[in-house]
């Protein structure tokens, strides 16, 4: 297997080549979005040149895709990335001669036009006369056609299609395939660093005598710059306008460096800040659903740098998180190598209740597949119950994947897919090829025709008629609780120990008040103030039903005479611009407004820790207190020192329930028996007075929200922000890193990098950096909110000049190892057994017994020369698909982490940065070993990767006389093969320098 992914690598190598040499670098090369581009080359032997002068032909027809109308698509918008008609002709003339066939070109068909002609040409799974088709799940039939499309016999083998037709026995035994989506998506958070990388590979391979043009993505990639924007200003009409000045102000080297890529790059389209959230522009514009390249027809699939990219199985295109270096391999025409995953088969049935909306179905399905147990699986839903949910609602639950810890939650198209398609604009002809293309490809689900029985891994049912208002927290978005629980609830987490739900906080005190003055009058907080309320998020700002929803909270709240308190931090951050025109043409804004809810701006603000400053009086009143305030936000996170560092409990709930909270001051009520507040007639409002019914949000979502809002939204995404347009940019192939730069900086991993991989290196002796318990989170691992004043990356930033003002966040830093190593495991609530209780981002260097930062501790290890480890609980690195939370660790100088076990997407980032992740076998841990992290360690390796098998058991020994058995999770041939190389990075240089 190691042998056959370096041939596969070998084989993008020679294509790049090609594709340099013969003026087609340019193009956007399908390498997973058509035939595989990887048949060309000396070696090919009897692999398809015809296949492959179908490929390029598809590159450069797959521009000119479009959704259809007038509007613009994401294709069309791709200037950059084309290839000329004479181009194309001589590669015809030059191929023609060497046509051989594919190994599936018996299947090849014809998809005939209602009206007559064709649409294009596809690969008939029916064709295959296989029954074996007709059980699988549909998000495997998606895996299925890619591979046999992509099926070269180097990259993508005969096996790999075989291993997938064999789904219903192969997925239980953990086997390998390959896997090519046909598309990427990046936003600027996770994307900056992607390009530093992309750019700094440029430099590599150059050193290494090769062409530097060879770094260049070969399928289509969409960045949305949607993570910059804070919250600083609030409760004005002029909010987002200020907040986007201000992120220009902050960020203008960041935005600089991504305008620089949109051009050096090619086949890459930059979407400007301001135009929404990367996976609500994603669902709405981005996704194709089914491609028409050129006349050649497959599925969209893609991967993405953020753990939401699930949200776009809503509209049954297969899409997951993977980590930004695992998204700049895929760039590159690397396949994924991934394990064929089990399917979990979800039915739903009935129909929601009144009164409940889209968000307490996730927040219920999310608490049921957490427990059921889904990590590195498929969800798959169906059931007579998914007509009554709207294509928003699925996209709601499938945004949640992460969080319910499946690799995807998908849904299948069906014709609730193909209605939301008109809806957001696309054209009938577009809508009408893509449900030709999936019922002829047994890809489309008619709920009107008899359902043939598929094969599942394991099966559960929820009748939605069970479903009940809830929230989710105080630190989890899987801890649910039923709204009628919630006074209980939290009361009992104020009593319960220090914990995922509890505070410690003694009964004495917590009744305890603070009172303060805000801008004149007086004020108080106690335990459960809400400090925050934020309608945000890509999870529900796509979803117009509760929208809407909570614009009619606020309007009936005002009506009766409640308004927010003036000390709550209220937002609003839509998902898309979009969301403005409807609540403008319902007449629900101003509504919003009144309440303090006006629009802060258009991107992922609070939830992702954007949330801005408190105001200093609040700020003051809750500083040096053991006051416990809230946030309630309508996000899908809420880890303790994410939202914002001084609101310890963090409420996952519905927008309507955010304007509910909010009008309620405190999240210690319940809705039943206490009233919101009193109104104007003096008499008390409830809850229920203020809640529209089903019919009444359902009938201001028909008249208000309009397929051409959606197309006047995006017809100018990449020319409608005048601040984005006056930025300059070099027009250079390699970038001109600047040395002074605190935003973006020439990463140290490629240098002095030779020919040659380096292989395993020997774990010997290490030392304990941390010592984890459970649930240690990416957030953790890598915080992406505020810079605190007393971190060494503060103190790295101001030692070069920038004030605190300036600090930013470690989000928006990405694109600086100096200051991310700084700010790896900086997060304040960070919990380390080596502290014996104490909280906060510190560590015990064990030589000495001294207690210091885990940067400055991290350094001394690396000085003397001592390799170190981490030790850590179940579900390390849970979160967000955070490539900086294994990058981070690499520079500090881990070479190992032992957990119980792995969140899947950061088991691969470590895999992908060369660190071993190694589990305790089922039953014991750090604990039951006795291990105290005081103890040296040797990790028992083999010192050919040659002799190294996924899996396989390897004996960890310590100083003090212990040895115990870990499993080793790199999971696949592939994953060993970087690991020989020093990571996947510099497998792919190295491959792509091979002369």
């Amino acid at each position: 297997m190691y042998r056959r992914a370096t041939a596969g690598v070998r084989s993008a190598s020679t294509t790049l080549t090609r594709l340099s040499s013969s003026s087609l670098a340019s193009a956007p090369a399908a390498s997973s979005s058509a035939p595989s581009a990887s048949v060309i080359n000396q070696t090919s032997g009897s692999r398809s040149f015809s296949s492959a002068l179908r490929s390029y032909r598809v590159c450069s027809a797959s521009t000119r895709w479009s959704h259809g109308g007038s509007w613009r698509s994401p294709a069309s918008l791709r200037a950059q990335a084309r290839v000329s008609a004479p181009v194309m002709e001589r590669l015809e003339r030059r191929y023609a001669s060497m046509a051989s066939e594919h190994t599936y070109q018996d299947i090849l068909t014809s998809l005939p036009k209602p009206g007559g002609g064709e649409y294009g040409k596809y690969y008939s799974l029916p064709a295959l006369n296989d029954p074996r088709i007709d059980k699988l799940p549909y998000s495997v039939r998606i895996l299925l056609e890619s591979a046999i499309r992509n099926c070269d016999n180097y990259q993508v083998t005969k096996d790999d299609v075989e291993k997938i037709l064999d789904w219903e026995n192969t997925s239980t035994k953990q086997v390998e395939i390959a896997f090519k989506p046909a598309r990427v998506i990046l936003q600027d958070f996770t994307g900056v660093p992607a390009l530093v990388d992309l750019a700094s590979m440029r430099d590599a391979v150059k050193n290494l005598g090769s062409d530097p043009n060879k770094i260049n993505p070969l399928v289509p990639v969409d960045l949305v710059v949607d993570h910059s924007v804070q919250v600083d200003f609030a409760r004005s009409e002029d909010a987002a306008q200020k907040n986007m000045e201000l992120e220009f102000k902050r960020n203008k080297e960041r935005f600089a460096f991504l305008k620089w890529g949109s051009t050096a790059f090619q086949n890459m389209l930059v979407v400007p800040p301001g135009s929404g959230i990367v996976h609500q522009v994603n669902l709405e514009y981005l996704g194709r659903v089914v491609f028409n390249s050129g006349g050649f027809l497959y599925p969209d699939s893609v991967v993405g740098t953020d753990s939401h990219t699930t949200m776009i199985d809503g509209l049954g295109v297969a899409g997951w998180g993977v980590g930004g270096i695992e998204a700049e391999a895929a760039m590159l025409g690397q396949p994924m190598s991934m394990v064929l995953p089990g399917v979990v088969g979800f039915k739903l049935d009935g129909k929601l209740k009144e009164g409940v909306t889209a968000t307490d179905l996730v927040l219920t399905v999310t608490q049921i597949l957490r427990k059921h147990g889904v990590v590195g699986k498929f969800v798959e839903f169906y059931g007579e119950g998914m007509s009554e949910l709207s294509l928003a609602d699925r996209a709601t639950i499938a945004n949640m994947s992460p969080e319910y810890g499946a690799t995807m939650g998908f849904f299948p198209v069906d014709h609730v897919t193909l209605e939301y398609l008109k809806l957001t604009g696309r054209s009938d002809e577009t809508v009408s090829m893509i449900e030709s293309y999936l019922r002829a490809n047994n890809m489309f689900v008619d709920y009107n025709e008899p359902q043939q029985e598929r094969a599942y891994t394991s099966y559960l049912q929820l009748d939605l008629g069970h479903v009940e208002p809830c929230i989710s927290g105080p630190k989890r978005p899987h801890d649910r609780v039923p709204l009628k629980d919630m006074k209980a609830d939290w009361h009992a987490c104020l009593d319960n120990p220090v914990g995922f739900k509890g505070f410690a906080v003694p009964k004495e005190k917590q009744g305890e008040v603070v009172k303060f003055s805000y801008d004149g009058q007086p004020a108080e907080i106690k335990n459960g103030s809400v400090v925050i309320a934020a309608i945000t998020s890509c999870t529900n700002t796509s979803n117009p039903s509760v929208m809407i929803g909570a614009a009619l909270v606020a309007k009936k709240a005002f009506d009766l005479g409640l308004k927010v308190k003036p000390w709550v931090k209220t937002s609003l951050a839509p998902g898309s611009r979009v969301v403005e025109k409807y609540l403008d043409r319902s007449g629900l804004r101003e509504d919003l407004n009144k309440q303090g809810f006006q629009i802060v701006g258009y991107g992922c603000t609070t939830c992702i820790g954007n949330s801005g400053d408190l105001d200093k009086s609040v700020a003051a009143a809750i500083e040096g207190t053991d006051i416990i305030p809230a946030a309630v936000l309508s996000g899908n996170r809420n880890f303790e020192g994410r939202v914002h560092p001084q609101t310890r409990a963090n409420y996952l709930a519905s927008p309507p329930l955010v304007v509910a909270y909010a009008l309620a001051g405190t999240v210690d009520i319940d809705f039943e028996t206490e009233p919101l507040g009193t109104g104007k007639d003096g008499k008390n409002v409830f809850l229920r007075d203020i809640w529209p019914s089903n019919e009444e949000v359902a009938k201001v979502v028909q008249y208000s929200v309009l397929p051409s809002m959606f197309k006047s939204s995006y017809e100018t995404i990449t020319e409608g922000n005048p601040l984005w347009n006056e930025l300059s940019a070099p027009g250079s192939t390699l970038y001109s890193w600047d040395s002074n730069s605190t935003y973006i900086h020439e990463p140290p991993y490629f240098k002095n990098m030779t020919a040659n991989p380096p292989g395993p290196r020997e774990v010997k002796d290490a030392y304990c950096l941390l010592n984890f318990g459970d649930s240690v989170t990416t957030d953790h691992i890598s915080p992406a909110g505020n810079i605190q004043k007393t971190s060494p990356a503060a103190k790295f930033l101001m030692d070069r000049g920038v004030s605190q003002t300036d600090f930013n966040s470690y989000g928006s830093r990405r694109g600086n190892d100096e200051v991310m190593a700084r700010g790896t495991f900086a997060n304040i609530r960070l919990v380390n057994k080596l502290l014996k209780g104490e909280v906060g981002p510190k560590t015990v260097h064990v030589p000495t017994g001294e207690k210091l930062s885990v940067f400055d501790a991290a350094s001394r290890y690396m000085n003397a020369g001592q390799d170190t480890v981490i030790l850590a609980g179940a579900e390390y690195g849970s979160g967000s698909s955070r490539d900086w939370a294994a990058k981070g660790p690499l520079l500090l100088g881990v070479k190992a982490v032992i957990a119980k076990s792995f969140e899947r997407i950061h088991r691969s980032n470590l895999a992908g940065m060369g660190i071993i992740p190694l589990c305790f076998k089922a039953g014991e841990d750090a604990d039951t070993l006795g291990l105290t992290g005081h103890e040296r360690y040797t990790v028992h390796l083999p010192t050919k990767v040659s002799d190294i098998k996924p899996g396989q058991d390897v004996t960890v020994t310590t100083d003090t006389g212990k040895s115990f058995v870990c499993t080793l999770r790199f999971d696949t041939e592939v994953e060993l093969a970087y690991y020989d190389h020093g990571g996947i990075l510099p497998y792919v240089i190295r491959s792509l320098s091979a002369k």
